[in-house]
């Protein structure tokens, strides 16, 4: 937990540009959710790629049996607020249904960070692919 707690100052310091540790020149995104149990606000940073004007996040929890929470979170309440560099946008996250497209999207997100790939070797889960779209009347 202090590593995302660090990982998340350090991200909001320096205006979503990531200059040290594991994370460095990555593509960081914060993730702020709605607990699902809770109803308090979850912020989690994640590694992102962007299809057309969406941001693509990957629910791996590095190739774990079970879904992260803020996945379970992200389904029971799927208004989000997304930081991604300066900016801060509210937005819709969508699952991507299993299929050809999930397959596109995981596979695009793959070849950018390609630890993606070892995780789905190392669980017999369908990893879901999340899709966030900006909300409508939000600046670019």
């Amino acid at each position: 937990m202090a590593f995302n707690d660090d990982l998340i100052a350090h991200f909001r310091k320096n205006r979503g540009v990531i200059t040290e540790g594991p994370f460095t020149g990555r593509d960081i995104l914060l993730l702020t959710t709605t607990g699902a149990k809770t109803g308090l606000p979850r912020t989690h940073p994640l590694v992102y790629t962007r299809d057309g004007d969406r941001y693509l996040i990957i629910a791996s929890k590095g190739g774990a049996p079970t879904d992260p929470h803020w996945y379970r979170n992200l389904c029971a309440h799927p208004e989000v607020t997304v930081e991604a560099g300066p900016e801060t946008f509210r937005a819709k996250a969508i699952p991507v249904p299993g299929g050809a497209e999930r397959r596109r999207l995981y596979d695009q997100h793959a070849a950018i960070n390609p630890g993606f790939k070892d995780y789905e070797k190392k669980t017999d889960r369908v990893i879901p692919a999340i899709l966030l779209e900006r909300l409508t009347g939000q600046p670019d």
